[in-house]
Formats: C-alpha cells, sequence, structure tokens
C-alpha cells in the first residue's frame, strides 16, 4: 500500500543513476500495486495478523512509522464499495490510545470497537461477529491499558454521576480475580473479555475451531507505548 514514488525518484536521481524512464515505470508498479496489496489484506491467517499488529506496534514504540507513507487517496478510494480489514481491537475509549496510531496501521486495515473499560457487551460482541464473519478480520486482540479510569472506578466503587457505574458489572469479575492492583486488574480485565469473546459466540467459537479466527488479550502500556500479549 505504500506510495513512494517521489521519494524513490529523489533517492534515484542523488545515488543511483536511474534513468527517468526507468525511475518512472518504477513509480507505476509501486502504485499499481498498492491497491492489490489492500485487496489481499484479508488473506492473512490469523497467526500472522496478530503478528502484523505487534509489529506496527514495534513501528510505533521505535517512532518508525510507516503508515503515514501511504496514499491515502488511494487507500479512501479502495474502500469506498468495501472494507477488508485483517484484524480487528476492542479498545477502551480512553483518548490516550489511539488505536491504529500504536498499531502503525492506516484507512481500512483495522475494525476497531471502542468502550470505556475495553467490555465485551452484546453490542460490542455483535459488532466484532460482524467484523469476523462478513468483513474477514482474522484477529481479534482486547486491549487493556495501563491507568484505565473505568477499572480504577470499578475498583473503588465509589458514587459516580449518570450510567457511568453501568460499566462496574462487567469489570467486576477483573476485581474477584485480581484484587486492589490497578495493572494487575486491567490485565484481568483484558483476558476475561477476551475468554468472552471466544466462548460465549458460538459464530466466533466456531471460526477459532475451524481455524480462521485468533482472540488474544493485551495490555498497552502509556508510558512506552509497547502492547504486550497477555498469556
Amino acid at each position: 500500500m505504500n506510495s513512494n514514488g517521489n521519494h524513490a525518484i529523489a533517492a534515484g536521481c542523488n545515488c543511483c543513476g536511474l534513468s527517468r524512464r526507468g525511475l518512472l515505470w518504477t513509480g507505476l508498479a509501486a502504485a499499481l500495486a498498492a491497491p492489490l496489496r489492500a485487496a489481499a489484506q484479508t488473506s492473512l491467517p490469523p497467526a500472522a495478523a496478530m503478528q502484523a499488529l505487534l509489529d506496527g506496534n514495534k513501528r510505533f514504540v521505535a517512532q518508525r512509522l510507516t503508515s503515514f507513507d501511504e496514499d491515502l487517496t488511494i487507500l479512501r478510494q479502495n474502500t469506498v464499495a468495501k472494507q477488508e480489514p485483517f484484524a480487528a481491537v476492542l479498545s477502551c475509549a480512553d483518548s490516550r490510545v489511539p488505536v491504529e496510531l500504536l498499531f502503525d496501521q492506516s484507512i481500512g486495515h483495522l475494525f476497531v470497537t471502542r468502550v470505556a473499560g475495553n467490555v465485551a457487551t452484546s453490542e460490542i460482541i455483535a459488532s466484532l461477529e460482524y467484523g469476523a464473519a462478513v468483513l474477514g478480520t482474522a484477529a481479534i486482540m482486547v486491549l487493556g491499558h495501563s491507568g484505565c479510569g473505568a477499572v480504577k472506578a470499578t475498583i473503588e466503587g465509589k458514587a459516580v454521576p449518570g450510567q457511568i457505574s453501568g460499566l462496574y458489572a462487567p469489570i467486576r469479575p477483573a476485581v474477584a480475580a485480581a484484587g486492589s492492583d490497578l495493572e494487575a486488574v486491567v490485565k484481568a480485565n483484558a483476558k476475561i473479555q477476551a475468554n468472552l469473546l471466544a466462548t460465549a459466540s458460538p459464530l466466533l467459537a466456531g471460526l477459532i475451531k475451524d481455524g480462521k479466527l485468533q482472540i488474544a488479550a493485551g495490555y498497552y502500556d502509556l508510558g512506552s507505548g509497547a502492547v504486550s500479549v497477555l498469556s
């Protein structure tokens, strides 16, 4: 999906001594290949799709993002009629967890659902079922993060305004399992929600059994920017 024709021309003129015609053909070939790669991204097997997420996060941590090099015009054009994301992410709604950015992905690559506390509600499960069964996502990551306010509020159990306390119930099993340590509860919650997706949805469970889907829990560290897979 990278469209680096201009960069290649500049580099070629300064370093490689390539002919103008050769450089033009190189740029044209790259432009033609971009939509083909975008269309083929759902052919990734589950393990490769999960690894693609982790590899993108490594680029994010190293501050060597490649998604910004992609031709956004081509990506928009190729995703108007359909979408073929290779993976889905269930993330917290926290503004400090920019999912596409921290996995170094661009338009059409990820199917993202977000809710405070990254809990697998019926609506979230339905959305992820759609992503896997209809769009072909091969991997789902449930992503908890350090300093999660929803988890912290559930641990404290204090009165809160409006309907915020409605988030407590699905997070309480993690508090029961991990106690009052915030990081431990966040990680326990991510694993519980991932297991819920894998077992409570016959559709997702069937895809896992058939080797078409992988579900994992992850933990995003706000300070380092790193995502770790939880066992």
